[in-house]
């Protein structure tokens, strides 16, 4: 299906909120949700006093993780009307570790347009202040709660190459780091807090350099955590073993071909005919 986003029929936009900062906010945000009929919000309590802020009356309905689902109904019933509805969550971009995916999927599945605007996000800022590799990068949002399944979850990620990015709560933050200590080994990292805020800090080291700091932060955090430097020699693997290892990890056989192209040093049409010829 083809979206023609401006053809002005009806729509869901996803609006982003400032993150701290009350300019953080754009002018085709504000311009939106002054045009919307309804406005969707995480927090209703919130949304008023940014909307009061910038002198906006409109009407508000409660949309969270809790009640998502029952109001993808209430949604489609407004656009149907020729209703537009602005969604907004209490700060950055919907759906982004944030509710709204549940009624945006409604939405597409009823046939309107789901219309995202850019705008305010932690874990841009976070990433290009955090002077590591800006790409690749893997945004992963929050890790889980639990200790045992939070564990898994690192250890999932422990090979990865590319930059690493989360969101943690004040609560967790110490664990959280010792379980990246325990699981990664003591890599660099940078952990951005209280963004765009006037109390805004950003320290950056090792792991077992920052672990004893933490007791004494607060607010709301991003992690952005190095990626797998270690230099693996993989000359005991057979080249057709080598390419099957990340086509199980879900890669294409193109993408799997030309890495394994990179880590053996060797062209790609080596390991592409090698690999054909004996598959």
């Amino acid at each position: 299906m083809i979206q023609k986003s401006y053809d002005h029929s009806a729509s869901l936009y996803l609006i982003p909120t400032p993150i701290g900062n009350l300019d953080d906010i754009t002018v085709r945000s504000l311009n939106t949700l002054k045009e919307v009929d309804v406005i969707l919000c995480e927090d209703t309590r919130d949304t008023g006093l940014l909307l009061s802020h910038y002198d906006i009356k409109k009407k508000l309905l409660s949309c969270h993780e809790y009640n998502e689902s029952e109001m993808i109904d209430k949604v489609v019933g407004f656009l149907k009307e020729g209703l537009n509805i602005g969604l907004v969550t209490d700060q950055g971009t919907p759906i982004i570790s944030d509710p709204g995916y549940i009624v945006s999927r409604g939405v597409i599945e009823a046939g309107f347009n789901v219309i995202s605007l850019p705008g305010a996000t932690a874990f841009v800022p976070a990433l290009t202040v955090s002077g590591l590799e800006p790409s690749p990068f893997l945004f992963y949002g929050f890790l889980n709660a639990k200790q045992g399944k939070q564990l898994d979850e690192l250890r999932s990620l422990k090979d990865y190459k590319f930059t690493l990015i989360f969101y943690e709560s004040v609560h967790r933050l110490k664990d959280t780091l010792q379980n990246m200590l325990n699981i990664f080994g003591n890599r660099t990292i940078c952990i951005c807090r209280e963004l765009s805020k006037i109390h805004e800090e950003v320290t950056r080291g090792t792991i077992e350099e920052i672990l004893p700091l933490v007791d004494s932060m607060k607010g709301e955090f991003v992690l952005v955590v190095e990626g797998n430097k270690e230099v693996v020699d993989y000359s005991h693997l057979d080249v057709l073993d080598h390419v099957k290892m990340y086509l199980d990890d879900g890669y294409s056989e193109k993408d799997a071909i030309k890495i394994v192209a990179k880590e053996r040093n060797v062209a790609k049409s080596i390991i592409y005919n090698e690999y054909h010829n004996r598959k």
